[in-house]
């Protein structure tokens, strides 16, 4: 069998290949598409499936073609050992039957030799397509807005990527060249039993109906259960996921609920099990009857061959050939039955990878993105109105594990937004909690996308700008301080990994950490934990200060920096702070006014309008909604006075 070749060195199938394979991808469509599977998948997954596999082709041609090979091997060793009996019983000499058994044994070492490389082959396909769904997931996963995952539990997304991913690797691996090889051995035994006793093998194909009748329903049946067992081990893993991190085990453990968590955990993984040994009984029950009635069948061929062989129309080793030949008949049989089921459950979690897939991003790249304009940038927000996407918009109800989606969300909570930070200029948003502040702060490096006037850099609209400029241009420092379970440097360099040495020093020097670093026996390879939890609160903050200082932005965001500060660190963040806003645009939402005293302009946000704007001196004149949260603060804590910010210098 050659192997033709196109121009371009694709290896290609000859036809009659072809035809097998067409007729194998046939069943396996087939067995996705039959209407009597009320739990199947949706129609349209096979042909993405195929998608997927498509850069594959080469590897899957070379891979069925071992296929074939094995297949025919297969058959042609019950042939032969036909041959020896008959050559012990016809005395045809010691020579004949050596060479017969020579050839047998020739055969299996082919066979194993073949059966080493088919895996070798198999397992780049089937790694490779792993590979493939995994980064596909990853990235379109990255391109979600931030209510994607503030709605998402992350085990059952994580479940995704991992369960679900190896569960659709099996269609390739295992089920399609399960399906090639049974289709050919099921096709070459028929052909050869039917030339040695069309009698015989019309009697063994009498069962034949009990093989296809049970496998209608199994495949539907096990769909069911793959689909249950994926959703209860992404609950699983879920909560092991929010238990076994660094916050969640702190709050089980200060409020004591050990044996309750346990108790929880062991209801999970008890359903888990339970699917389990379902999922294991009705296949056990599909296959011992499948195996039973392959028994009957091969007795029926022992009675009849020997019956035949006794009375002289058979020779005694075509009896033994087609007793040898039936397993190779009802093993695929077997096999194809059994590969509705596989097909079931590999393509439902291929559906499950294709639902994560198909939520769209809201936040699309432009077709022709802009830079930001070199220079020190400005921000404007012009006539801006928002309100946060639906949960139908970003969300899965499974990966919420949820039987319905919350139906709230998309009314409009910012209300006409309209105001400009010259470039050097910071801007301070003030007001009550919920007001607005940091969903204001979230659409300069878009995080979403307005529904209503538009946030410009520099003049242009964020939603001109490539995401690499956007990103390059502006720098944001939260209340939590989020770090990656990493070391120092790697924590460092993440928005800017070129950043050499003496940038790193010189950036841990200006958020006033160099000292505590120095001081530390690994230095910047020291791992701050998850989350950065083995750093102090204080710590933490300036390290994601020095982090941003690094990247050079040129607009800075400060949400809630000092937040949960005792005051000696909210001390040391507001120097290190103060450093990294000059010379950049800032904008800056705090509840501690104090901090912002020194801004060029504050911005009083309260439901989601500006109703009111001036310096700290014009607000407090003015005896408006600044004032009386001004005045409320320090009449309640006079002594908490804090470090205000200083107004970045002029940018040059």
């Amino acid at each position: 069998m050659r192997t033709c070749v196109r121009e371009t060195g694709t290896p290609r199938a000859p036809p009659a290949l072809l035809s097998v394979v067409d007729g194998s991808w046939g069943l396996m469509r087939s067995a996705m598409q039959a209407s009597d599977a009320p739990g199947g998948v949706r129609r349209g997954t096979f042909r993405r499936v195929l998608a997927f596999a498509r850069p594959h082709r080469p590897k899957l041609v070379v891979f069925l073609l071992l296929t074939v090979v094995s297949a025919v091997l297969a058959v042609s060793t019950p042939v032969l050992a036909g041959r020896v009996v008959d050559a012990i019983v016809g005395g045809r000499g010691v020579s004949a039957v050596v060479w017969l058994a020579v050839a047998i044994a020739g055969i299996a070492i082919l066979d194993a030799a073949l059966g080493l490389v088919e895996r070798w082959q198999s397992s780049r396909i089937g790694e490779g397509l792993i590979f493939d769904l995994r980064r596909a997931v990853y990235e379109h996963v990255q391109r979600m807005p931030v209510a994607f995952f503030t709605r998402t539990r992350t085990g059952a997304l994580v479940s995704r990527l991992n369960n679900d991913v190896i569960g659709a690797q099996r269609a390739f691996t295992s089920t399609l060249s399960g399906v090639v090889t049974n289709v050919i051995q099921l096709g070459l035994s028929l052909a050869v039993m039917f030339t040695l006793s069309w009698q015989v093998t019309a009697l063994a194909l009498l069962l034949l109906p009990v093989f296809i009748l049970p496998a209608r329903r199994m495949g539907s049946r096990m769909a069911d259960l793959q689909r249950e067992a994926a959703t209860l081990n992404a609950g699983m893993t879920t909560q092991m996921t929010e238990r076994f991190s660094a916050p969640g085990a702190t709050l089980v453990k200060l409020f004591g609920r050990p044996g309750a968590e346990l108790d929880e955990f062991a209801d999970r993984a008890a359903r888990v099990r339970d699917i389990g040994v379902r999922t294991a009984m009705a296949t056990r029950w599909f296959m011992t009857g499948l195996t039973l009635v392959s028994a009957l069948a091969q007795a029926l061929v022992y009675g009849l061959g020997g019956y035949l062989a006794l009375t002289g129309h058979l020779a005694a080793g075509t009896v033994v050939s087609l007793a040898l030949l039936l397993t190779r008949l009802y093993s695929p049989l077997t096999a194809l039955a059994n590969a509705r089921v596989d097909v079931m459950t590999a393509l439902v979690s291929f559906e499950r990878v294709f639902e994560v897939l198909d939520l769209k991003p809201m936040i699309a790249e432009p077709e022709q993105p802009r830079r930001v304009p070199d220079g020190p940038a400005s921000v404007e927000f012009e006539d801006v109105r928002f309100g946060y996407p639906a949960a139908d918009k970003v969300s899965l109800a499974s990966l919420e594990s949820v039987a319905t989606l919350d139906a709230r969300g998309g009314e409009e909570v910012l209300h006409g937004i309209s105001f400009r930070a010259e470039p050097g200029q910071l801007v301070a948003l003030v007001g009550s909690s919920g007001a607005g502040k940091s969903t204001i702060a979230s659409l300069v490096p878009r995080l979403y996308d307005v529904e209503g006037g538009a946030v410009r850099l520099s003049g242009v609209d964020v939603r001109e700008l490539s995401s690499e400029s956007l990103r390059g241009a502006v720098g944001v420092v939260t209340q939590d301080g989020h770090l990656f379970h990493d070391s120092i440097r790697a924590n460092l360099t993440y928005p800017r990994p070129e950043a050499t040495e003496d940038e790193l020093w010189d950036a841990l020097r200006r958020a006033r950490l160099e000292e505590l670093v120095r001081s530390l026996p690994d230095g910047l390879e020291t791992v701050v934990g998850e989350r950065g939890y083995r750093l102090s609160g204080g710590e933490r903050q300036r390290l994601t200060i020095a982090r941003l200082l690094l990247a050079r932005p040129r607009v800075v965001i400060l949400d809630e920096a000092t937040a949960h500060l005792d005051s000696e660190s909210e001390a040391a963040v507001q120097v290190a702070l103060t450093e990294a806003l000059r010379g950049r645009t800032a904008l800056v939402i705090a509840h501690r006014l104090s901090t912002v005293r020194a801004a060029d302009q504050i911005l009083v946000v309260e439901a989601g309008q500006v109703v009111e704007r001036g310096t700290h001196p014009e607000l407090l004149a003015a005896g408006g909604r600044y004032a009386d949260l001004y005045h409320t603060q320090f009449d309640e804590a006079p002594t908490r006075t804090g470090e205000a910010l200083e107004a970045p210098a002029a940018a040059v």
